[in-house]
């Protein structure tokens, strides 16, 4: 029999309990909260901003949706889709609660307070029922959860017929040497930056090695056909630097 105890994952570039990973990620995110917003637009050049805008174009909502954004922290994928959607419902879900104070207090959350909920929760065990979604997002959050098998299995559970997945997230650039350029750039700038501006450069020191450690696009479009879902494709962004990857619950 297999002790659960025993089981590891990484944590970056550290092997951990797979039970202590959750409450190490917590740790990170509740850290850079107020200043994650910044960092990513530090971090990418503005360029956060495109990918999610295409994301929504890709997806292109409808009113009378009902979306689930996980680990959607402050907002930015729910703000979207209720904007392109119009008529239609959002729900939030993050592990830190720090992250969704932080989205309470963007000015677009209170304009679409009536179309929006936010919940503290786990994307490997999420607290809603069977088919209560038509669209489950995630946007670089996939990465940092402890079992992604698992929270890919939710988000088939939770889909109803005909839902969508739709996942952003970093990936790897298919070019060896565009990719080695990234990696310096990843690790010799990012965490100084995260120095800088949020005072924590180890919480971005991880946040590039688990980058490293997520699964390429083609592994990762195997996962989500492993969960359940089926006309599962993907899009690189900015030369793979993120990618793309959708699914349907048929």
């Amino acid at each position: 029999m297999t002790n659960d105890s025993a089981k590891t994952t990484h944590f970056g570039y550290r092997d951990v309990p797979e039970a202590d990973k959750a409450g190490m990620v917590h740790g990170v995110f509740s850290n850079v909260a107020s200043k994650y917003d910044v960092m990513n637009d530090v971090m990418s050049v503005g360029i956060h901003r495109v990918w999610k805008d295409a994301m929504m174009d890709w997806l292109a909502p409808r009113a009378g949706q009902r979306l689930l954004d996980v680990a959607g922290g402050t907002g930015d994928i729910a703000f979207r889709f209720l904007n392109r959607a119009g008529a239609a419902d959002a729900v939030v879900l993050d592990m830190t609660e720090n992250m969704l104070i932080e989205g309470r207090k963007r000015a677009e959350a209170e304009a679409m307070s009536a179309q929006l909920d936010w919940v503290v929760g786990d994307a490997m065990a999420l607290p809603f029922e069977d088919n209560s979604f038509d669209v489950y997002t995630i946007s670089f959050g996939i990465r940092n959860v402890t079992r992604i098998a698992d929270a890919l299995a939710e988000a088939y559970r939770v889909l109803r017929p005909g839902g969508r997945l739709m996942v952003l997230e970093f990936s790897q650039l298919p070019n060896p040497a565009m990719q080695k350029a990234y990696d310096l750039y990843s690790f010799n700038v990012i965490p100084k930056m995260g120095q800088l501006i949020a005072n924590d450069s180890d919480s971005y020191q991880y946040l590039v090695e688990s980058i490293r450690k997520f699964p390429d696009q083609d592994r990762f479009a195997s996962m989500i056909r492993d969960a359940g879902f089926e006309n599962v494709s993907y899009r690189n962004m900015t030369f793979g630097v993120a990618a793309l990857h959708s699914g349907w619950k048929i």
